[in-house]
């Protein structure tokens, strides 16, 4: 049996593993940039589990009116763009996928799909992975997992 869980931090991971024997296979959570999460990402892999981090871009949405801007605008991200022939997006997903993590980049515009997909024949060298993960801010873009209850976020599913 296999499972996945989504946005489940390090006490609920605890509490999870404490009450079943079945390790999830992945839990997807916010990475990005400007909040790596590197405790919950140390967990999943002590654990074999794969991170996948949900709003790998991070920019978009959550932080292009906040106080560090878009992560597609940074200076850091733009010059190793820059230095490899490749948008900033491109250089974020790459930088998951050299730490191990999956990513779930979301585009419904087939260039931006298409470009998402072309990250396979660059390697960014350490320094560069050290410089974005020097970016982190410990500032959360979405939800704080504690608040994500039915209460707030569900959903009645009708019968078919």
């Amino acid at each position: 049996m296999t499972v996945g869980v989504s946005n489940v931090m390090l006490d609920r991971l605890d509490r999870l593993l404490a009450a079943t024997s079945v390790v999830p296979a992945v839990n997807q959570i916010e990475v990005h940039p400007y909040f790596r999460q590197s405790e919950v990402l140390a967990a999943d892999a002590a654990r074999g589990i794969l991170s996948q981090a949900w709003s790998p871009i991070g920019g978009i949405t959550f932080y292009r009116d906040g106080p560090h801007g878009s992560t597609l605008e940074d200076p850091t991200i733009g010059t190793i763009a820059a230095a490899h022939g490749r948008t900033p997006a491109q250089v974020m997903l790459r930088w998951h996928l050299q730490q191990g993590r999956q990513v779930i980049p979301k585009s419904v515009t087939p260039s931006r799909i298409a470009e998402n997909v072309d990250v396979f024949d660059v390697q960014l060298t350490q320094d560069e992975l050290a410089a974005i993960d020097a970016l982190d801010t410990g500032v959360r873009g979405g939800p704080e997992p504690a608040a994500i209850t039915r209460e707030n976020f569900g959903r009645d599913i009708p019968e078919a």
